[in-house]
């Protein structure tokens, strides 16, 4: 392996954000879709004859569906890595309780 590959993989390695980072995000996150979700309670049908008055409904419409759909994924994200942390420990478990069995089996 080179050092140009080499170096391109040690650069390329995911990274996690922090956990405040995380934690942060979602409450901005759901803070947006509150406020994106109240602009539009607000909408009255008889106004949207304005079209002066479409460019709000319509802005807050596209950030309640963009700030939505990240906190979905954020949460998703999040839900996975506790169901993998979980899977891991048993996984690990698993090999540990293998391990002894066949260290018992070979008198070990």
């Amino acid at each position: 392996m080179t050092d140009v590959e080499r170096l391109l993989r040690s650069a390329l390695v995911p990274v996690e954000p922090p956990v405040s980072l995380v934690d942060r995000l979602e409450v901005r996150l759901t803070e947006t879709v509150d406020i994106a979700a109240d602009e539009l309670a607000d909408w009255e049908l008889g106004a949207m004859r304005d079209p002066r008055n479409w460019v709000p409904t319509i802005a807050a419409g596209a950030v309640l569906t963009a700030a939505g759909g990240t906190l979905v994924l954020v949460r998703a994200r999040q839900q996975q890595k506790k169901r993998q942390a979980g899977a891991l420990k048993a996984l690990e478990q698993s090999i540990e309780d293998v391990s002894a069995d066949i260290r018992k089996r070979l008198g070990r």
